[in-house]
């Protein structure tokens, strides 16, 4: 064997190994990460935090209706600036109320005569306005809500009371729920002798935040004349925070 031959031979031979090497490099890696997603356990936990309210959120609704457009619109804009007006009584600031939708549409009068096919005629217009308003002041919210109606809300949609504030109560809450999913995979580690490496996946859930359906109750408050505000306690609310945490196993 001549000397071009041995350097050929050796270059082959170097090109073999460093495919070897990587290609034993890859397969451990795989194996590794393989280990990784299916050698595992996952845990579920649960904490819970209750704390009062200190907002009230209120979505109501404006609607008019009259001949023509301008009308409809003059008449919304009346009720809607009584409303703000009895609002502003009530200690809430413009900055604690918004407009969260306004809408203009035509009213159509469709023939009832089978045999004639006319097309539907306008015969009105309607005007819809939609508030979203913060009521800081929860002793308030009854007085709040019938004086609205009283002063030209047409439909109160929804009451919801809520924590302005809640990340630290979250923080707390999610605090349990891991201190929860903790101890349960302690206590699978010594019932059946396993042991867990390092956290590979992590998830959760936040829940909490009642809220009311007071669409009758406020329509029946305006049509009782002096009927009393209806009662709406703001309770407690819970934040609940729920997690899974996924361990490998050694």
């Amino acid at each position: 064997m001549n000397n071009q031959q041995k350097t050929i031979l050796f270059w082959l031979g170097s090109v073999f190994g460093v495919v070897l090497i990587i290609f034993f490099a890859v397969s451990i890696k795989q194996k590794l990460n393989t280990a990784t997603t299916t050698n595992t356990v996952t845990f579920s936990g649960e904490g819970k935090v209750l704390a009062k309210p200190d907002v009230a959120k209120l979505n109501f609704t404006i609607l008019t209706q009259a001949a023509t457009s301008k009308a409809a619109q003059d008449a919304n804009s009346k009720k809607s600036n009584e409303v703000t007006a009895f609002l502003k009584t009530q200690g809430i600031e413009d900055k604690d109320v918004k407009t969260s939708g306004y809408n203009v549409s035509p009213q159509y009068v469709y023939s009832i005569r089978s045999d004639i096919q006319e097309a539907p005629r306008i015969s009105g217009y309607q005007v819809t306005q939609n508030f979203h308003i913060t009521i800081r002041d929860l002793d308030n919210t009854n007085k709040v809500l019938d004086g609205v109606v009283a002063a030209g809300v047409n439909q109160v949609d929804q009451l919801q009371f809520e924590i302005e504030n809640p990340e630290a109560l979250k923080a707390d809450a999610r605090g349990k729920a891991i201190a929860d999913a903790k101890a349960k995979s302690k206590t699978l580690e010594s019932q059946i002798g396993i042991r867990l490496g390092k956290i590979v996946n992590f998830q959760e859930d936040v829940g909490g935040y009642p809220s009311y359906d007071i669409k009758m109750m406020a329509l029946e408050a305006r049509g009782g004349g002096n009927a009393m505000p209806p009662s709406i306690p703001s309770g407690v609310n819970e934040i609940t925070v729920s997690v899974t945490v996924t361990y490998q196993i050694k």
